[in-house]
């Protein structure tokens, strides 16, 4: 899409102006998730996850028909401002389930962003350009043909518009009285003491809760902690989310697959299947076996040797190359959303009900942040990295894999104590 708009002088920029696309997003909505995490405790889980959807048809459709680079960005820009609804879904998942079944609740909502960020690509890739690739259904002078980056945004609209359906019918799992009384207060036993308060101290609890709520999230290390780890994990998620497309279709000459958008389109899609039938069948029983700070752990040392390893898989050629680079994407993908999802875990363990869109608005604003840096970041290195083939020190894409690695090594050298700790729980 940079490429057709023609704003990249050189092969080597397209992964520049890409990364400023991706990050637009991030950016977006690292300025609003903390309100629309307001808005869900104070209103509800539902309105807002359905404001989001609705988001999604309206501006993802626009972003399709953007003709030239400004209007991408703008596009994207707002749809991350106005979709606030994956904190609020990191809630609800957690309150609709029993202690012992949020790691599959939380899965869920994993492995759904995951695939949705393979499933995604993977859309582009068959359907972007389909006056090209399938000239017998769609003409060069058709609107497809005009703007041919519609189809697949489009699609994606169509589907979020079934969503919002399904929808309406959720149940709400914020606790809501009618009673003259603030919406933040949603459960008795949360105020220390509750039971031996008299009806006079009550007012001035409830009226003070907002700001106490606030002070006591900044100064609850076990969430802010886990919040940090999930920010560097998200950053290097998303650095190599836009790096592996660029990486695999960049020329052989500069140590990328020759790939074409087709091409990681199939290997995307092989890489969401993988992550669908292990979030859902073994996660659950992983988690359970070795908990969530074992989890990130494992994960994060098993990807820095994978990681090292794809400079050298572009050396490969026909059924192994396809073979190495789908098992190589499907075992990354499948630890990054693993590890994500102990981090969900380990975030919505250390709050109580009525705060836990308020937490999940911090945590999604600091984690876009990380991500707006991410697709930026990982498209300025990519592009520096095609410039440098003949460097003695880590040539051409090895220098993009090792910074990859740095940034995965740092995040699981801070899940270890004192930096990472989990709450513990009072006994009731």
């Amino acid at each position: 899409m940079v490429r057709d708009f023609h704003i990249a002088k050189r092969e080597e920029d397209i992964g520049y102006y890409a990364g400023y696309i991706g990050s637009s997003f991030m950016l977006g909505r690292a300025l609003t998730s903390v309100f629309w995490g307001i808005v869900a405790d104070r209103y509800g889980r539902k309105p807002v996850i359905v404001i989001g959807i609705v988001a999604v048809v309206i501006f993802n459709t626009l972003f399709g028909l953007s003709v030239n680079f400004w209007m991408a960005i703008t596009t994207r820009f707002l749809l991350g401002s106005l979709n606030g609804l994956l904190g609020p879904i990191k809630a609800y998942a957690s309150e609709i389930f029993r202690e012992e079944y949020q790691a599959l609740g939380l899965s869920a909502v994993s492995t759904a962003w995951g695939i949705g960020l393979i499933i995604g690509p993977a859309l582009g890739g068959f359907l972007a350009q389909p006056a090209d690739k399938y000239p017998n259904l769609f003409s060069k002078e058709s609107l497809f043909g005009r703007f041919p980056y519609f189809l697949p945004c489009l699609a994606i609209s169509i589907f979020a518009l079934g969503v919002i359906i399904p929808t309406c019918w959720l149940p709400e799992t914020l606790h809501m009285h009618r009673e003259n009384v603030s919406p933040d207060d949603s459960e008795k036993g949360l105020e220390t003491g509750s039971c031996e308060s008299n009806v006079n101290e009550k007012p001035k609890q409830i009226e003070g809760r907002g700001p106490i709520a606030k002070e006591s999230l900044l100064k609850n290390w076990p969430l802010m902690s886990s919040i940090i780890v999930y920010c560097v994990f998200s950053l290097h998620d998303m650095a190599y989310t836009e790096i592996f497309s660029l990486w695999a279709v960049s020329p052989r000459s500069h140590g990328g697959l020759s790939y074409s958008t087709k091409d990681v389109g199939e290997v995307l899609a092989i890489s969401g299947l993988g992550l669908l039938v292990f979030q859902l069948s073994l996660y659950p029983y992983v988690e359970r076996l070795l908990g969530s700070i074992m989890v990130v752990r494992i994960g994060g040392v098993v990807s820095i040797p994978l990681l090292a390893s794809f400079p050298y898989i572009a050396l490969l050629s026909g059924l192994s190359l396809s073979f190495v680079v789908n098992f190589a994407s499907v075992v990354k993908n499948v630890l990054s959303v693993s590890i994500i999802t102990a981090l969900f875990l380990l975030q919505n363990a250390a709050v109580e009900q009525h705060q836990r869109g308020a937490a999940n608005g911090i945590a999604m604003t600091a984690m876009s942040l990380f991500k707006a840096a991410g697709p930026a970041g990982g498209g300025v290195i990519f592009s520096w990295a095609q410039k440098r083939q003949d460097a003695a020190f880590f040539p051409g894409d090895q220098m993009v894999f090792f910074i990859l690695n740095v940034v995965e090594a740092i995040g699981v050298l801070m899940t270890f104590k004192p930096f990472l700790t989990q709450k513990v729980k009072a006994i009731r």
